[in-house]
């Protein structure tokens, strides 16, 4: 332990005297520089540590630190008051995010409001549905027409002119700061695109560029590598390696025009540092980390989420905390639940979407049957402190059956049939389905697929089907009431259906994904003022449901607690309030009725099914006789048991816990 510390000393004094010596930095007294030193003096031991851990092989790896560390320090002098002021506040408060009035949304904003002028003229609206989160899908230059939906980045610091400027995005982020709306992007810093003028550079011949990629002369390692690496995306290309018209092999996990960077170069880790800073200065409060698990590669591995993954990420982290300390990470990791949790911590990623929840809300629907939804929130929901999920019902991305085929044989269901059922189900193959899904990356012979669909489409509204708007507000109510932050894809609030026109847009014709990504359902917003049509009515019920979650303590944080109904197609969990229920369910002590201990906590009851169901009433002892539903204000006996309609949701508390509710009644 002793030489690790000599060490970190024997580092910190050579990076504070390459500081000192560069001309670039003000040092009168009182500026920035100052509290850059002492951030630099809490945080530096963590990013040497790291550092050193990923590049300490390397002779230059010293050297390379002290720039980073430069790079830092200019950043932070550049950073503007406003986001200095940010940054004050967040440390003050580094739960904010936990807030029961979190609530975020989701759009491309060419496809939502043309250019980032007509998305100002939304803010009004966001205010309206009470967004606090707003996360603007890839923005940046990429290749024309392919870009992989905008994740083939040609330039973190030039924004698509289709779009607008960066002048133009800095502004519309301060406007919604102003508005109280956190601004999220995604960064993509697995890969670039072959346009970008790194990757230029690299095909050119260019040897310092040529080593920001995984460029090789032959197929000798590319072989090698490919032995143990599984092909994402096939309908694309082979393997994980492209040919370049010289002749040379680079890696592409993704698609044949996004080329993977070589993070055990540590000049790559800085480039990347500093296109990270630049977007925190311009106002960007948290980065969506595109791919996490793929950015480390290893010979003789998976190359998915290895620990230096891991270092990675926190090395990033000590960055920001250097010089933009209120950027937060939210992870993207579609891997075995087990993997995604493992990127959510409070020094690596603070957020994270929530794969399994999203995929195993839409295979209770499917089913009827919610015991895997309700093994996964007992088992895998709960998060460490100072984190928080991101709840979705669908993305920008097709939904992939994601569970673990261990849980699902605990309940005796053969994984791979299971999921062919599910991609028969959601592209209407399947007799009996409401679904109007539309498979993505189809394989006729396997039945393999992954599926792309609005939820309005995928719950039946399209086909007309009279439950498609409770489906709907069903699968929303569980996003929004299990914890963390529940994020919306703009549109979905109105109903908004599949638009098969997609194939008509050049670049898009292969990709079934923006079958889900329709432009702006101008009619549908027209009529959400209106509660008799079907727009109206989603529109009604997820503003209710927002609305409630905000003014209901329990509803802060991530904390949930399983609760048996003892009924397949009935979910059932707890979110408890500040009395900390004891994890007491029905059935822990060998008898149906414990329930809930505490008359704090809020218990969520759901019904999957098409048919009522029933919870008995010795499962709902626990309760308040007299519970009240949050959502109606309105009291359910439980005396005889609790029966549900058709994709029923109810939100009970005792009455105490919701009288403050009642007071004002149920807002829409």
């Amino acid at each position: 332990m002793g030489d690790i510390a000599n060490v970190g000393l024997e580092s910190q004094r050579h990076v504070l005297s390459v500081l000192d010596r560069d001309p670039g930095l003000d040092r009168t007294a009182g500026t920035d520089l100052e509290e850059f030193g002492r951030r630099f003096e809490r945080h530096f031991p963590d990013l040497e540590r790291l550092f050193r851990s990923l590049y300490g092989s390397r002779d230059d790896w010293l050297d390379q630190l002290a720039a980073l560390v430069v790079d830092c320090a200019k950043s932070w002098e550049r950073r503007p008051a406003e986001l200095k002021a940010l940054d004050a506040r967040r440390e003050a408060e580094p739960g904010w995010f936990q807030s029961r009035e979190m609530v975020g949304a989701v759009c491309y904003v060419d496809r939502y409001a043309k250019n980032l002028e007509g998305l100002r003229e939304r803010i009004p609206y966001f205010d309206e549905l009470g967004l606090k989160y707003l996360h603007l899908m890839p923005l940046f230059l990429a290749p024309e027409p392919n870009s992989d939906g905008g994740y083939a980045v040609s330039s973190y610091r030039e924004v698509n002119p289709r779009v607008g400027t960066m002048g133009e995005l800095r502004d519309v982020a301060a406007e919604l700061r102003r508005h109280g709306i956190s601004l999220v992007l995604d960064f993509i810093f697995n890969h670039t695109s072959n346009e970008h003028e790194w990757a230029k550079r690299a095909a050119a011949g260019d040897p310092e560029f040529e080593d920001y990629y995984w460029i090789f002369p032959d197929r000798t390692e590319p072989d090698a590598y490919e032995q143990t690496v599984r092909e994402i995306f096939p309908d694309d290309h082979p393997g994980s390696f492209v040919q370049l018209p010289d002749g040379r092999w680079v890696w592409a996990t993704f698609h044949s025009f996004q080329w993977d960077l070589n993070y055990s170069n540590p000049a790559v880790f800085r480039a990347m540092a500093s296109e990270m800073l630049f977007l925190a200065n311009q106002g960007v409060e948290i980065l969506r980390m595109d791919a996490v698990a793929f950015i480390w590669k290893q010979l003789g591995t998976a190359c998915e989420s290895l620990p230096q993954a891991h270092d990675l990420l926190r090395a990033f982290n000590a960055v920001c905390r250097l010089a933009a300390p209120s950027l937060l990470f939210k992870s993207e990791a579609i891997v075995h639940p087990d993997e995604v949790v493992k990127y959510v911590d409070p020094a690596e990623c603070q957020l994270s979407y929530n794969p399994l929840e999203m995929a195993l809300t839409w295979e209770a629907l499917a089913t009827r049957d919610t015991r895997l939804l309700s093994q996964a929130l007992e088992r895998r929901h709960n998060l460490p402190p100072g984190t928080a999920w991101v709840n979705y019902v669908r993305s920008h991305d097709d939904i992939g059956w994601t569970f673990a085929d261990e849980d699902a044989a605990e309940l005796g269901i053969n994984a791979f049939d299971h999921r062919r059922f599910l991609n028969a189900f959601y592209v209407n193959r399947f007799p009996g389905s409401f679904a109007r899904g539309v498979a993505f990356q189809d394989n006729p012979r396997t039945g393999d697929c992954r599926i792309s669909g609005t939820t309005a489409s995928l719950c039946g509204l399209e086909d007309g089907s009279p439950e498609a708007v409770r489906r709907i507000l069903l699968v929303h109510s569980i996003a929004m009431s299990t914890g963390g932050i529940p994020l919306v894809y703009l549109g979905d609030e109105v109903g908004q259906l599949n638009d098969y026109s997609y194939g008509e847009e050049a670049g898009h014709e292969a990709d079934s994904r923006w079958v889900h990504r329709p432009h702006f359902p101008a009619g549908s917003y027209g009529h959400r003022g209106d509660p008799s049509t079907p727009e109206g009515a989603v529109y009604a019920g997820i503003r209710q449901m927002l609305a409630v979650r905000a003014r209901t303590p329990q509803f802060a944080g991530n904390r949930l607690i399983g609760f048996h109904t003892h009924n397949p197609h009935v979910l059932g969990y707890q979110r408890p309030g500040d009395g900390q229920p004891r994890d007491e369910r029905p059935g822990d002590d060998g008898t149906e009725g414990a329930g809930p201990r505490e008359a704090a906590a809020v218990v969520i009851l759901a019904n999957f099914d098409d048919s009522p169901q029933h919870v008995a009433a010795a499962t709902l002892s626990g309760l308040a006789p007299d519970a009240v539903d949050l959502l109606t204000g309105h009291s359910r006996p439980l005396g005889g048991g609790l029966t549900l309609a058709p994709h029923e949701f109810v939100w009970l508390a005792d009455r105490s816990a919701g009288q403050q509710d009642r007071r004002s009644g149920p807002r829409a």
